[in-house]
């Protein structure tokens, strides 16, 4: 029904438009009464076959909701209801911002992905938080902090630092984004010395909590082998609880959608379908070459089942979805974890 009546309708109107009328009707839905636990009957599967524990986290299962989705922290609670087992809010930087102009998110319906140049656009963490405290589930959220765009690199440290001391009481675990193509030389952020200092400072404030939180490192689908020999040395060096692999890519390889078009859409970080293999690919490089030394959430290309499983027998110990949910459903989170039962209770 939903690829079938549902997507064709919402595909006619400009993605960020749709995107900001599915947020207002989650909100509106769930309101009534009775609904919550109607669509939980639909969208959701619970099994002891599917619950992780991850970064000293209990996750009621592996498929979450990957940052971007949720940029204001506005329907994390509506979204726990389609079966997710957690739900990555942010990205939030100190002050609200109001991202790059517009149109900055485009379709490409013969790749099925996306390609996003929306600039870290976001209520600031202080309002963000306002929205924190409403909450009403017991799934997993993850914070994703990043800097703000007019904040050169040389003081970015003091951004994360603000986000995370302001975060802190409210998420249960950080994602570290220094890897997004759409804000003026933040990758340059990912070099050893830089991360280095970034996360080694928020460990220092992490530690100095009655009860640390899991810091995660998000990184890019771009890294070459050297770069992420760099990565596994940082996690071991700062000892952060993991990465999430991957971010959107700058590349335009390989895609079918004509080359006029992708010239017309200018740049931004491509996700969906295309970046399947490359996140694969660099799931695969860091678990082997860490001696599965630390958790890795994957995320990019997932829109089966058969993608997912793809993730976790790289490396993944969870895995997230975003533009798989956007061209494939609401159904998605119960068919992959549909999935995951039936292989272990085949194993088994």
């Amino acid at each position: 029904m939903y690829k079938t009546f549902i997507r064709p309708l919402f595909f006619i109107f400009p993605p960020e438009t749709v995107h900001s009328f599915v947020a207002e009707s989650l909100r509106f839905f769930f309101k009534i009464p009775g609904i919550a636990g109607l669509v939980r009957t639909f969208t959701t599967i619970e099994s002891p076959l599917l619950e992780r524990e991850v970064f000293g986290l209990k996750f009621k299962n592996p498929v979450g909701i990957a940052a971007g989705f949720d940029k204001q922290a506005i329907m994390y609670n509506e979204l726990a209801n389609l079966g997710f087992g957690f739900v990555e809010v942010g990205t939030f930087t100190p002050f609200g911002q109001p991202g790059n102009p517009k149109p900055r998110l485009f379709r490409l319906p013969d790749d099925q992905a996306l390609i996003n140049r929306m600039g870290f656009n976001n209520i600031g963490v202080v309002k963000a938080v306002k929205n924190l405290k409403k909450r009403n589930t017991s799934i997993v959220i993850g914070g994703n902090i990043g800097k703000n765009t007019a904040t050169p690199n040389s003081d970015a440290l003091s951004d994360y630092e603000y986000c995370f001391r302001q975060l802190f009481d409210y998420v249960d675990y950080f994602v570290v984004n220094v890897s997004c193509p759409n804000i003026s030389h933040l990758r340059e952020l990912q070099d050893q010395e830089s991360l280095t200092k970034i996360l080694g400072r928020l460990q220092e404030i992490n530690y100095l909590q009655k009860k640390p939180k899991p810091i995660l490192l998000k990184v890019s689908p771009d890294l070459n082998n050297q770069q992420l020999d760099e990565v596994i040395m940082i996690v071991e060096k700062t000892k952060i609880a993991g990465v999430v692999a991957t971010n959107t890519s700058i590349s335009r390889e390989n895609l079918k959608t004509q080359q006029d078009k992708i010239k017309s859409t200018g740049n931004g970080g491509l996700s969906g379908l295309p970046l399947k293999d490359r996140s694969t690919e660099v799931i695969k490089y860091l678990a082997q070459h860490s001696g599965k030394a630390f958790p890795i959430i994957g995320v990019g290309g997932i829109f089966t089942p058969e993608d997912a499983i793809e993730k976790i027998n790289a490396g993944a110990d969870l895995v997230q979805v975003y533009t798989g949910f956007i061209y494939e459903g609401p159904m998605i989170a119960k068919k992959i974890n549909q999935k995951i039962i039936a292989l272990k209770s085949e194993i088994s």
